[in-house]
């Protein structure tokens, strides 16, 4: 039985930084409130703080992976396309366990929306699983470009708008900033 009362469905997307950022924070606010809280990641394969913040919140906050393709989708030879969209499904998979037999109070899915634009999963899929959701578990979503079928599906949306980006004036990612 979850600890929340009601849960709902938000969703952090847009093209500024930010968006695995908010969900980390709701997570940590969550285990500091005794909340299980599971954060499975799609498309990510590199060391992040946020993996080693999870280990130190244990155990309430869980991060979990199961991509071992490595590089952007654009620059992967077919055979690379293929073994990822195998384990995109064995993420996707993890996440529909999780919330059919209620395994966290709160489920984040870590840029699930990137893995629609590749048509690694559908549409229909993730509308399947936000309607298998229990009505006292939170689910969070994050990624750019939300579909307008999954968009109405949300109670919350939150979209971080890029003003001004020193990425831009040539600065690379940081370790404990951008990951």
């Amino acid at each position: 039985m979850s600890k929340l009362k009601e849960g709902y469905v938000q969703i952090y997307t847009g093209n500024g930084k930010g968006k695995t950022t908010a969900a980390v924070g709701l997570a940590t606010r969550a285990a500091g409130n005794e909340y299980m809280v599971y954060m499975v990641q799609f498309l990510k394969t590199g060391a992040t703080g946020e993996i080693e913040s999870a280990k130190k919140l244990a155990p309430y906050f869980n991060i979990f992976r199961f991509q071992e393709v490595k590089g952007f989708f654009w620059n992967l030879n077919e055979e690379e396309k293929k073994q990822l969209k195998i384990e995109v499904k064995k993420t996707f998979d993890f996440c529909l366990d999780a919330i059919e037999n209620r395994k966290c109070d709160i489920l984040i899915m870590d840029e699930v929306m990137g893995t629609l634009s590749n048509d690694l999963l559908s549409e229909d899929e993730i509308i399947a699983l936000i309607d298998k959701k229990p009505k006292d578990m939170e689910l969070i979503m994050t990624g750019r470009n939300v579909p307008e079928r999954i968009a109405e599906k949300a109670n919350l949306i939150t979209e971080m708008k890029e003003v001004k980006h020193y990425f831009k004036e040539g600065v690379p990612a940081r370790k404990g900033i951008e990951f």
